[in-house]
């Protein structure tokens, strides 16, 4: 597991029942994800839900629910079907009237590195790319739970990683 973590929080435009209804639901990656070309649930119960998501760029990725807090939010490992994972939390607060989706990903990049090798490449490179990726999601949730239509691909812009150049 990562030491290092990256986070990006943005007040949402619902209510907590409408934003969980939407996350916690089978296959919410294709109406909200601006770089998701499919989302494709294999299971889809709680804790025990495992879903692909197939990125703009054709990579394939493999999502393993292993926490499952409801109405608050869950924790899944995401990465290659044999590579490895990375961590992430989806979380719903709220702090006085306004409703908050936070998302924290613990990247497995660079986990085999020592520490002082990594620290550069981590804060110049990865942590700016990835908190630019975290923004488009939860800004596609939010766009879609204003508009009420799926997000465009690639909707706030072109990503390194993850769309078709």
């Amino acid at each position: 597991m990562s030491c290092f973590s990256i986070s990006y929080t943005k007040k949402i435009s619902s209510s907590n029942e409408e934003l969980w209804n939407l996350i916690s639901s089978p296959e919410h990656l294709n109406l909200v994800h601006p770089f998701c070309k499919s989302n494709e649930s294999i299971v889809w119960d709680r804790q025990n839900s495992k879903d692909i998501l197939i990125y703009l760029n054709g990579m394939v990725y493999f999502r393993d629910f292993i926490e499952w807090n409801e109405g608050v939010g869950y924790t899944l490992m995401i990465g290659r079907k044999r590579g490895k994972k990375s961590k992430v939390i989806w979380k719903i607060s709220n702090k006085g009237n306004s409703l908050f989706l936070k998302i924290t990903v613990f990247p497995y990049l660079l986990n085999n590195w020592p520490i002082v090798l990594k620290i550069l490449p981590y804060f110049l490179i990865i942590s700016p790319i990835l908190k630019n990726y975290l923004s488009s999601v939860v800004g596609g949730i939010n766009w879609y739970l204003i508009n009420k239509k799926p997000v465009k691909k690639n909707h706030f812009g072109k990503h390194i990683w993850f769309s078709k150049y």
